[in-house]
Order: structure tokens, then C-alpha cells, then sequence
């Protein structure tokens, strides 16, 4: 499960736009926002594109997309 708030704040700080990241990953904005929200979960290879775009350590991606919230 993704973490929503860390995953916002983390594209916010970058400051990248939604769309320049959705286009990134080859979705839509909206295909963006489903995932971020957890309707729908990340593909392994979103996962390695977004953590480069966003520059993330390990950790943090660890923390943002391997969460365990209920």
C-alpha cells in the first residue's frame, strides 16, 4: 500500500507538476491520482521510474510505496 501523504509531499518538494510525472510514467494524470490514492497500486516499474524522477533513497521508497497501513 502506498503512502499518500509522503508520496504528495515528496512530488511537492520536487517540484514537478502531476501531469509532467504522469507523463513520466506513461499514464494519465488521473491513472496518477487513482494510484497515489491507492484505488489502483503501483507497477514495479513506476515504482523505479518515480524513484528516480523523485530522487528517493531506498528508505524512502521503502516507506512510501511498501507501507503496511491498514
Amino acid at each position: 500500500m502506498t503512502n499518500t501523504s509522503a508520496l504528495r509531499q515528496k512530488i511537492e518538494q520536487s517540484g514537478l507538476k502531476y501531469r509532467f510525472v504522469a507523463e513520466a510514467l506513461g499514464i494519465t494524470p488521473y491513472g496518477l491520482q487513482k494510484k497515489i490514492e491507492n484505488v489502483t497500486e503501483f507497477k514495479a516499474s513506476e515504482i523505479s521510474k518515480l524513484s528516480k524522477l523523485l530522487k528517493l533513497s531506498a528508505a524512502e521508497m521503502t516507506e512510501i510505496f511498501f507501507c503496511r497501513k491498514a
